[in-house]
């Protein structure tokens, strides 16, 4: 079985990550994408965020009619921080050696990863599916991984793809991220129309449930 993460804060969660979700399913043959939705982010430390119900809620309606989409409660909160290299082990564990474990993630949260817990050894646990945007640089990945990380080319390889000496790192390429969660939580607090940057449900739920909109004393989510 191919198995891929898909983590994030999803606050919301939008039509770029379904598109990103859907593509890789496409190009990697995957059974299964994991929609995880982070409790406590450690790199959103400080920040407020959407009540994790919200954004779970979310994330299951984005889901809804999507046969490889899996909502899931891995990074449930539990009082502590959530982190990646823990999240690949606890599915490492249910897996058998069979399967084929990827971590789906967009270029720019991929470009940061040197500021995550343990990030080599999570380099070397799962393929990496890194979420291309225009314009974006395929060099840049490698000043990410420690040049003692990289396998040395060989002929024939794909020219999207960097092996590393425990697993590789994909870019997928063409899929349009119309906008940011950030982008479209300011949209929303100014009152402008964001049909089609999100899955209808998730749009619908926004509404019903009067989420991103201006409070009296300023909490919201920025």
């Amino acid at each position: 079985m191919n198995i891929a993460l898909f983590g994030g804060t999803f606050d919301p969660i939008h039509a770029g990550h379904v598109q990103a979700a859907r593509a890789a399913g496409r190009e990697f043959r995957l059974d299964k994408v994991l929609i995880i939705a982070a409790g406590n982010p450690p790199h959103k430390y400080g920040e407020q965020l959407t009540s994790f119900p919200h954004r779970y809620s979310m994330v299951t309606l984005a889901c809804a009619g999507e046969e490889r989409l899996i909502p899931s409660l891995l990074e449930a909160p539990e009082g502590k921080p959530c982190y990646s290299i823990d999240t690949v082990r606890k599915v490492r564990r249910s897996l058998s050696g069979r399967d084929h474990l990827y971590f789906l993630i967009g270029v720019d949260a991929f470009l940061e990863l040197p500021s995550w817990k343990q990030y080599r050894p999570l380099l070397d646990s799962v393929d990496f599916i890194v979420v291309s945007r225009p314009g974006f640089d395929a060099q840049a990945i490698r000043k990410v991984v420690p040049e003692a990380m990289v396998r040395p080319a060989a002929g024939g390889g794909k020219p999207d793809t960097l092996r590393l000496r425990r697993s590789s790192l994909h870019l997928l390429r063409g899929v349009h991220m119309p906008a940011a969660s950030h982008a479209i939580r300011r949209a929303i607090r100014s009152g402008q129309s964001v049909t089609g940057l999100l899955p209808p449900l998730v749009e619908e739920y926004i509404l019903k449930e009067g989420l991103y909109r201006p409070r009296r004393r300023g909490n919201e989510p920025g």
